[in-house]
C-alpha cells in the first residue's frame, strides 16, 4: 500500500511545489513507484513535470466532479517511475462545485484508494491555503510535509497550519502525522536562514528534517524546461539536496 504524503504550507512561495516535484523524481529514481498529484490551481507540479497543463483533457477537477475516472486521468511516466495527475486553473471552481455534496472532504481518499496499491508513494502538492482542497488531501494523507523558507516570517502561519493539521486529524483523518518539517531556500551566506532554522527548532515541537535544502539556481531553473532537478541538472547542490531529503523520507517508514 502506498504512502501517502500531503506537502502543505498555507503560505506561497516555500518550496512546495518544488519539493513535490523533486521529492518525487528522487523516491523514483530510488526505484519506488510513485504518483504525483498535483491539488494545487496554479498547476506547477504539472508543467514542472514536462506536462502541457492547458492542453490537458482529464486533469483532477474532472477526477473530483466524477467526470472521468483515474485511470483516465493519470499520466504515466511523465518521469522514469513517475505518473501524475494533473491540474490546472480549472481546479479553482472544485471548492464551489463542490458545496453541498455528501462527505466531500474525503473525495480525494476515495479517489486514493483505488489506486493506492499500485505504488510505493503517493505525494500531493497542495495549494496555498487551507482551503477544501487541502483538506481533501490532509483527509487522505498518512502524513504532511512542511516546507519552510528559510526568511523571517518563516513561523509565522505554521502555527494556524499545525491547528488545521490538528483538527483534521480529530474530526476526519486519526492516522494523519506530520511527516516533518523541510527548510527550503537556504542561503549560507546569511545569518538569517542560520537564525531562522534554530528559532524553528527552538519553537516547534516537531520532526525536523536534517536536511536542509539550499538556494540554488539551478533548482529555480529547472521547472522552465520542465524537469525535476535530478534530470535537469543531476549533479547539482539542489539535486544532491534532494537525494539525500528522499533517502530521508524513505527511512522514516521504518520508524
Amino acid at each position: 500500500m502506498g504512502r501517502v504524503i500531503a506537502v502543505a504550507n498555507q503560505k506561497g512561495g516555500v518550496g512546495k511545489s518544488t519539493t513535490a516535484i523533486n521529492l518525487s523524481a528522487c523516491l523514483a529514481e530510488k526505484g519506488k513507484k510513485v504518483l504525483a498529484i498535483d491539488i494545487d490551481p496554479q498547476g506547477n507540479t504539472t508543467s514542472g513535470l514536462g506536462v502541457d497543463k492547458n492542453n490537458v483533457e482529464n486533469t483532477l477537477y474532472e477526477l473530483l466532479l466524477g467526470e472521468a475516472e483515474a485511470k483516465d486521468t493519470i499520466i504515466k511516466d511523465v518521469v522514469e517511475n513517475v505518473d501524475l495527475i494533473p491540474s490546472n486553473v480549472n481546479l479553482s471552481g472544485a471548492e464551489i462545485e463542490l458545496i453541498g455534496v455528501d462527505e466531500k472532504e474525503y473525495i480525494m481518499k476515495k479517489i486514493i484508494d483505488k489506486v493506492r496499491r499500485k505504488y510505493d508513494y503517493i505525494i500531493m502538492d497542495c495549494p496555498p491555503s487551507l482551503n477544501m482542497l487541502t483538506i481533501n488531501a490532509l483527509t487522505a494523507a498518512n502524513s504532511v510535509l512542511v516546507p519552510i523558507q528559510c526568511e523571517y516570517y518563516a513561523l509565522e502561519g505554521l502555527s494556524q497550519l499545525i491547528h488545521t493539521i490538528e483538527l483534521v486529524k480529530e474530526r476526519l483523518n486519526k492516522k494523519l502525522v506530520m511527516e516533518g518539517v523541510v527548510f527550503t531556500m537556504y542561503d549560507a551566506r546569511t545569518n538569517l536562514s542560520l537564525q531562522v532554522v534554530e528559532n524553528v527548532k527552538d519553537n516547534l515541537q516537531q520532526n525536523i528534517y536534517k536536511t536542509i535544502i539550499p538556494r540554488n539556481v539551478r533548482l529555480a531553473e529547472a521547472p522552465s524546461y520542465g524537469q525535476p532537478i535530478t534530470l535537469y541538472d543531476t549533479r547539482s547542490a539542489g539535486a544532491e539536496a534532494y537525494r539525500l531529503l528522499a533517502e530521508e523520507v524513505i527511512n522514516r517508514e521504518g520508524e
